[in-house]
């Protein structure tokens, strides 16, 4: 008890310690002890090689009322459970189904949501060494293996993910940078395929399998450079957003096969992205050890979060925690302790569906409505962060009195966060399924520009598409998104010769290196390596593809605390839970404010009283 006081009142190793609850705006988020599901024999997993550590959910829909089930992969090890979650401890004795795989191991997996029933599951798994496996786990079942002589792919699958709200075709990703989409019923030949290009575009082509009778895959994509880390369907199943380790978040009208936007990290590779509830906004994170806003409509970047020490591993938005205000928010000094300690006296339960909220947003009352995305974060530092998106970093272009909300924002410039964004302030909105048409109208500058940017606008304007031409970027969509985005002369870029850009971006990024404590000098070989690439750094950074870090608001995380000893794998929130996994095997369940009575009283007495936070 005296240790979790000293670590409540800030003594002792608090740093160092792990933590096992939280508390943010809502109340207190607990760590539930028996319900940490792992290998049956709970030891820790010896990670060193072995690929990360996946979580996969689906509702079967049972009579019980107990119908979630969960799959993971441990090294070489697949098991299939009960999902208790926060209701009853977790029994590790009883697995649905369990696999052990040789020669190969999981890498990723996907449930069918469409098509599980409690007698029957369709459960994909990616594996190492290219294969993907169809099977049952309620059945145990194993029905097909694609790609099996690997005549398709050699390389690592990535990720795997079945179609939005389709029974059959699924799309497979690979270290290789390709992309390709399957269908169930149909067999992968036996022999390589052979291909004939359907479209291509600025760093991506998509090709057709050219066969007598349809055989898999039915489209191959290849996007990028280097591995295709992971892909997101935005809500409606019609966008699909990749990550890649060329840096590049790539966002694409999937059946149209038409590029929509792009982004670049701020230096590496990006490992990991999902879509807000809507739609309207992307987060990445990866190799900067940022995570990045990015607006949908807008196709520009609209914020970025610094939290993390290390690569981040996964993002995810927390469709419960959405949050609508229908009046003038609270306005919070101080720090984000003293904040939490205020809200606990006001925080409300706020787990009911997103979409509701979101709605009420878009009617016609008139009081004033603010919105709050919440999305969360975990990394290879063994971290969990959680941030707001809130409407001061949305919409800059309100009075700032009244959008003024939660979100801790830093800038490294001196005006407000809402005048340091570059953006656009035409009043036509982009259409999303043009790709033409999603750009900023071409004389929109900001109301007010940080420093040297306030320049004249046709001199800005011819200045930036010279340098943009002198960049080499050639033909295709993404030249076109570059030139009508570039063109609207608020990028610094504009009067720098191109020489003097590389020498103040070096000079930059040895500031920043030198600020940021935790970038090691490997981060800044690796940076020196990249800019050998085909898309020199040095010539995005400070356009709209990849903004400098002083012209954008730069989040603060809400909570960012150390919750695991191993990397962090896994971030999926849930209705009553948050669920979160580390690289030695255990997946930790995380009881929402107010959820955590729910588990029988007898557990409740055994459990460790924890760390305060």
């Amino acid at each position: 008890m005296l240790i979790s006081k000293m670590a409540a009142e800030g003594g002792g190793k608090e740093m160092n310690e792990i933590k096992t609850q939280f508390t943010t705006r809502e109340g207190v988020y607990k760590l539930l002890t028996h319900s940490e599901y792992s290998r049956p024999n709970r030891v820790p997993f010896n990670s060193q090689g072995s690929n990360p550590v996946k979580v996969s959910f689906v509702n079967v829909n049972d009579q019980s009322g107990n119908g979630d089930r969960i799959c993971f992969n441990v090294g070489r090890e697949l098991y299939f459970y009960i999902y208790k979650g926060v209701r009853k401890a977790a029994d590790l004795s009883k697995p649905i189904d369990k696999r052990i795989y040789k020669g190969t191991q999981p890498t990723c997996h996907d449930f069918n949501h469409l098509t599980a029933t409690a007698e029957s599951v369709s459960l994909l798994v990616g594996f190492s060494a290219g294969q993907v496996q169809l099977i049952d786990p309620i059945k145990k079942e194993t029905s097909k293996l694609f790609n099996e002589e690997r005549l398709i792919d050699k390389s690592r699958v990535t990720c795997v993910k079945w179609m939005p709200g389709n029974e059959s075709l699924f799309l497979v990703s690979h270290a290789s940078g390709n992309m390709y989409l399957y269908n169930v019923e149909h067999t992968c030949g036996t022999t390589s395929p052979h291909y004939q290009l359907l479209k291509q575009g600025e760093n991506y082509s998509v090709h057709t399998c050219k066969s007598k009778s349809t055989r898999n895959p039915l489209l191959k994509w290849t996007v990028g450079e280097g591995a295709l880390n992971e892909f997101a369907f935005s809500p409606d199943g019609k966008f699909l957003a990749c990550v890649s380790q060329d840096g590049f978040l790539r966002v694409f009208n999937f059946d149209g096969v038409e590029l929509h936007g792009t982004m670049k990290s701020y230096f590496g590779g990006l490992l990991c992205v999902c879509w807000s509830p809507d739609g309207k906004y992307i987060v990445a994170g990866g190799e900067d050890d940022l995570v990045t806003v990015w607006s949908f409509l807008d196709c520009r970047v609209i914020a970025r979060g610094h939290g993390h020490k290390s690569w981040v591993s996964v993002v995810a938005f927390d469709h419960y925690t959405t949050s609508v205000e229908e009046s003038d928010p609270m306005e919070f000094s101080g720090s984000d302790e003293d904040f939490q300690d205020q809200m606990i006296h006001f925080g409300r339960d706020r787990a009911n569906s997103t979409q509701s909220r979101l709605s009420k947003r878009n009617s016609t009352d008139s009081r004033p409505v603010s919105v709050t995305y919440r999305f969360g974060s975990v990394g290879q530092d063994t971290q969990l962060c959680l941030w707001d998106l809130t409407e001061d970093i949305l919409f800059p272009h309100l009075p700032l009195s009244r959008t003024r909300t939660h979100t801790n924002v830093m800038n490294a410039t001196s005006p407000p966060a809402g005048a340091t964004i570059i953006t656009n302030t035409s009043s036509n909105t982009t259409n999303g399924n043009n790709s033409g048409a999603n750009t900023p109208g071409i004389n929109s500058v900001s109301t007010t520009l940080p420093r040297s940017n306030s320049l004249p606008h046709s001199a800005g304007t011819t200045a930036t598409t010279n340098s943009t031409n002198k960049a080499g970027s050639g033909g295709g969509i993404g030249s076109g998104i570059m030139d009508s985005a570039i063109a609207t002369g608020v990028s610094k870029f504009a009067t720098l010769s191109l020489h003097d850009r590389k020498e103040r971006h070096h000079e930059k990024d040895h500031k920043r290196n030198h600020s940021m404590g935790h970038i090691s000098s490997k981060s800044s070989d690796k940076l020196n390596l990249l800019t050998k690439t085909k898309t020199d750094p040095a010539k995005t950074l400070g356009t709209l593809l990849c903004p400098r870090m002083e012209d954008v608001p730069l989040l603060e995380p809400l909570i960012c605390k150390k919750i695991a000893h191993e990397r962090l794998t896994v971030l999926i929130f849930l209705e009553d839970c948050l669920v979160t996994a580390c690289q030695e095997g255990f997946i930790c369940t995380w009881a929402r404010p107010g959820k955590v009575g729910l588990l029988s009283s007898q557990n409740q007495a055994s459990s460790p009283s924890g760390t305060v936070v």
